[in-house]
């Protein structure tokens, strides 16, 4: 019973909650860990568009970004003695949730945990919810993981490549 547990994490608040469930489920169950960070469009263009005019490579500063994120989810997880392994997701091909879901049948996953805000009505209607896309399009179970009530009360901020802060 669960034993694959694939776990995406964006560095939010929201992420590091569905993160620490799925520790605590993978002890339970004798499971592994598979921690999964996507790169797509949407990021790149955040990123590209933060440091206009500044000469770099963005997608390498999202990659260095994106490695330590999940270099220090696996840490927690080794900490609670759950092996863990890392893929990121850097390719284009897709949406976050479409990627998602492409590597829940690539590893073979037996069940995703993803944080959510639990945004509703209008919030929801423009954030829109990586969450309940990843929902309605998985292969296998999806356990969706409540966020603090911080985070769903008020917008999470997340670090750029440089160390800027962006509201998301």
């Amino acid at each position: 019973m669960y034993q694959r547990i694939l776990v995406p994490i964006d560095g939010s608040s929201t992420s590091s909650r569905g993160l620490e469930e799925a520790i605590q489920l993978a002890k339970l169950t004798g499971g592994r860990l598979r921690l999964a960070h996507v790169i797509d469009e949407l990021s790149f263009a955040l990123s590209m568009d933060a440091y206009a005019g500044l000469a770099g490579n963005w997608l390498e500063e999202l990659r260095g970004n994106a490695a330590k994120l999940l270099e220090a989810a696996r840490a927690k997880a080794a900490e609670a003695d759950v092996q863990a392994d890392t893929v990121l997701l850097d390719r284009f091909k897709g949406t976050v949730h479409e990627q998602i879901a492409a590597e829940a049948e690539a590893s073979k996953a037996d069940l995703i945990v993803i944080g959510t805000h639990g945004r509703r009505g209008i919030g929801r209607w423009v954030m829109g919810s990586s969450a309940e896309h990843i929902l309605r399009t998985a292969p296998v179970p999806v356990l969706l993981v409540r966020a603090p009530e911080s985070a769903r009360n008020e917008h999470e901020r997340f670090t750029l490549p440089g160390g800027e802060l962006a509201s998301q």
